[in-house]
């Protein structure tokens, strides 16, 4: 069966960063473009990045831009998500999605 299994999630300070991954199995990884989102409390889940299959082709978010960066590596069908200059507001569980399936989800707080 399909899994989407993210991990790298925490607590860091403002400014700081993380890079989130998600392992993926049970569907051929390379095939499928791969997307990270995120929930905040009280909010909808919102796309934050996004790419094709062959890693060519990169969305994000407009406000995200410049300061995450979705990569993969289809050797390990993993898919990661370096984000920097984390803001409070980038405060979400995030998750990680591939044609309708979606991951348990990585919790980021971001606090003094």
């Amino acid at each position: 069966q399909v899994q989407l299994v993210e991990s790298g999630g925490g607590l860091v300070q403002p400014g700081g960063s993380l890079t989130l991954s998600c392992v993926a199995s049970g569907f051929s990884f390379s095939s499928y473009r791969m997307s990270w989102y995120r929930q905040a409390p009280g909010e909808e889940r919102m796309l934050v990045a996004s790419i094709g299959s062959t890693g060519g082709s990169t969305v994000y978010a407009g406000s995200l831009k410049g300061r995450f960066t979705i990569s993969r590596d289809n050797a390990k069908n993993t898919v990661s998500l370096q984000m920097n200059s984390l803001k409070p507001d980038d405060t979400a569980v995030y998750y990680c999605q591939a044609s309708g399936y979606w991951g348990q989800g990585t919790q980021v707080t971001v606090s003094s």
